[in-house]
């Protein structure tokens, strides 16, 4: 799907290459003068450091931070180990003890031992979390986490150290499938969805924060915003995010976002920070989109994107009201011999709904048929020359 705007985009430098140490004093990330990124404590090398804009497609609401993915880098020399975990299996999530009311205490115990901490090795060595989804080994982590690494090392919640294998990896999505292998089952984590969130509710973070040795870190916080859009400018935008205010550190690319019962419903990608620092503001890819991409990439190596073959944009506020919407997606160019071609979509059309289901922007355009399959049959409401019509679509594979 090409064709996405996106407004106010203001570029950013990459945040500076990592120091020998991984805290700073408070002092030294006021908000003074100078270049935003000399601010952030920067955690691995530029090329898995994102400057980006954040855009609320979905709600209207136009924000410019620097977006950083949350991948850490690691220090030449390894940091001295101070504590490991054993690995610890509750009877149950439900059994919640009277001094833990709202059980992350025992969620921790229980997913902790499915998030691992990864290490990739090419021309540099950055460090990322995974989570492990299948007791055969497959584990989810982020595509940015093992880019263009030569070797992964992935290291279990007790300390053991095995060889990954890249399964696959989806640039559209951020979502990578590692495999490691063992004789005994991994331990993994239980998978929920990302649908009927909603705004307000708890969220716990499981992730491995700026490389640090004896197992991982645990935050909580809540679901901030929904269906948000975090756009850069080397890479493809990543679409229908989850907003969360759980602290996630650099290194926690890949890990598990939860709900307050424990369920993975994402897997946290990229935090946003402005010039003033840190904004408390962190995202992941819906746990729904991660893993239907993940049973593409281990049924056949690669991710399958459906394909409707137009370019647009988002419809305008003023011709929004004149036509007694919320909003709409406007085509400006049908692609050749594409499924929107074969179905009689043209220039100036206004999509306002998918199956029933209201769009409100391009982006919540691309969103909803990226939940589709190619193959599927939709039909795509909308308005040509003031008259409103439906029309019947089949999906494709995109070329």
């Amino acid at each position: 799907m090409a064709g996405e705007g996106r407004d106010d985009e203001v570029p950013f430098r990459a945040p500076l290459p990592p120091e020998d140490r991984i805290w700073r004093h408070p002092s030294e990330v006021h908000a003074g003068p100078g270049p935003a990124e000399a601010l952030i404590p920067a955690a691995r090398r530029p090329h898995s450091g994102w400057s980006v804009g954040v855009i609320s497609g979905l709600i209207g609401s136009v924000m410019t931070f620097g977006l950083i993915a949350v991948s850490g880098g690691l220090s030449p020399s390894p940091p001295r180990e101070v504590l490991v975990r054993e690995t610890v299996r509750p009877a149950s999530l439900a059994d919640r003890a009277p001094d833990d009311p709202g059980g992350v205490i025992r969620i921790a115990e229980e997913v902790s031992p499915a998030i691992v901490r990864i290490v990739a090795q090419s021309e540099t060595t950055s460090g990322g979390s995974g989570v492990l989804f299948r007791d055969n080994g497959y584990l989810l982590t982020n595509a940015h986490v093992v880019e263009n690494a030569e070797r992964i090392t992935v290291i279990l919640a007790n300390g053991s150290e095995l060889t990954g294998e890249l399964v696959g990896s989806d640039a559209d999505t951020d979502v990578a499938v590692v495999k490691v292998e063992r004789d005994e089952p991994f331990n993994t984590a239980a998978l929920g969805s990302a649908a009927g969130l909603r705004i307000g509710q708890p969220t716990i973070a499981i992730g491995s924060p700026l490389g640090l040795v004896g197992g991982s870190s645990v935050t909580t916080g809540v679901v901030s915003q929904l269906g948000r859009v975090v756009a850069a400018s080397d890479r493809p935008p990543l679409l229908d995010m989850i907003q969360t205010d759980a602290a996630i550190a650099p290194g926690s690319s890949g890990g598990a976002l939860l709900d307050g019962e424990g369920y993975v419903i994402g897997i946290t990608t990229a935090i946003a920070v402005s010039e003033v620092g840190a904004e408390g503001l962190g995202f992941a890819v819906p746990i729904d989109i991660a893993r239907a991409v993940a049973d593409d990439i281990i049924a056949t190596g690669s991710a399958v994107h459906v394909w409707l073959g137009i370019e647009g944009q988002s419809l305008d506020a003023a011709t929004a009201d004149g036509l007694g919407v919320q909003g709409g997606a406007v085509v400006r160019r049908v692609v050749d011999d594409s499924p929107a071609d074969a179905a009689g979509l043209e220039a100036d059309d206004v999509i306002l709904s998918v199956s029933g289901e209201d769009v409100i922007s391009m982006s919540a355009l691309v969103i909803q048929l990226r939940r589709l399959d190619p193959g599927d049959e939709v039909s795509l409401g909308l308005v040509r020359d003031g008259s409103s019509m439906t029309l019947r679509v089949v999906l494709a594979t995109r070329p």
